[in-house]
């Protein structure tokens, strides 16, 4: 079994080194960033755990975790918060955020160790999402990725926020790439729920769309008097 690896991201380089010497001794595989910008410049999927500190520059341990939790390839990273900060609403804060656990400063290297073993054994060694494995939850064209489970758009690592029939809509037609659908199709299926639906619904959640993912905009084609298909 591979060892597991972890990322210690803390401005406090003395702090950094003590816990990189006592997991390593544990049998992890360790490294360190000294600021989220470091941090982020390495492979984070490579990660099977990230120790972050809250409290540092430009880029805090709260806008990183946010950062990690919008990219499909590093939202099930497990994260424990380390910081200085105990007030409630900060735990809260982080918890929210999709922390796996808090540890609040001054704490001892024993106490580190018993809830990182505690976060890794929770999370089984399934922190890294495997898209072959889960290519039934997640559609994928280039950058432009569908969370199905979690009903998120994730365009080139940011989250972008569609409405449900938006959703659906993309969803299908992604479903159906390199093939026109009809609009008696689309109508069918998107919006089977709905008692009277004009063409012309369609027609506005397309140009939502195109509007919102961006460059993947284009990948949205229409046949007129056909219908409106995806393009490989």
């Amino acid at each position: 079994m591979a060892t597991e690896r972890i990322l210690i991201v803390d401005d406090e380089e003395t702090l950094c080194e003590v816990l990189k010497l006592n997991l390593e001794n544990e049998g992890y595989d360790v490294d360190t960033a000294l600021s989220a910008e470091e941090a982020l410049e390495l492979n984070l999927t490579n990660y099977s755990l990230i120790l972050l500190d809250i409290m540092m520059g430009e880029i805090s341990g709260i806008k990183m975790a946010k950062m990690l939790k919008a990219d499909v390839t590093t939202a099930d990273i497990p994260i424990i918060f380390c910081t200085a900060r105990d007030t409630e609403d900060d735990m809260v804060m982080g918890l929210n955020l999709g922390a796996d656990d808090y540890i609040m400063k001054p704490y001892t290297v024993r106490n580190v160790i018993a809830r990182v073993k505690s976060v890794l054994r929770r999370s089984s060694g399934h922190n890294k999402p495997n898209i072959k494995e889960e290519k039934q939850n997640i559609l994928k064209v280039d950058g432009l990725w569908l969370d199905l489970e979690f009903k998120r758009c994730i365009v080139d690592g940011e989250e972008v926020k569609l409405a449900r029939k938006e959703f659906e809509l993309l969803s299908y037609l992604i479903s159906h790439r390199g093939k026109i659908c009809s609009r008696e199709q689309i109508l069918s299926q998107v919006w089977s729920d709905e008692v009277i639906v004009l063409d012309r619904t369609i027609d506005v959640n397309i140009t939502r769309l195109r509007s919102k993912i961006g460059t993947y905009g284009s990948y949205i084609v229409t046949r007129s008097g056909f219908g409106y298909g995806f393009r490989d």
